[in-house]
């Protein structure tokens, strides 16, 4: 199956989502490539940024699956090649 490179980014505004959101990620754990996440205390959220090679419905239900949460904004960018 084709896969595609993506980076989804993640912003967190209600804490109480971070345990949520850890497992789902670690649902998908066979197809992140990396992940990184930044406090962000000036403004009170948190910003994670996840690299992803996987089939493009992969990707498609993590990020809805991600949205699906209160307080959890997250989008995905994905590579042309």
């Amino acid at each position: 199956m084709e896969t595609r490179v993506a980076v989804v980014s993640i912003i967190v505004e209600k804490p109480d989502a971070v345990s949520g959101v850890n497992d789902l990620l670690h649902n998908y754990a066979d197809y992140i490539v990396g992940r990184m996440g930044i406090p962000y205390r000036t403004r009170g959220v948190n910003i994670i940024c996840v690299v992803i090679d996987a089939p493009q419905d992969k990707i498609n239900s993590l990020t809805g699956a991600l949205g699906r949460f209160d307080g959890i904004t997250a989008k995905a960018a994905y590579s042309t090649l």
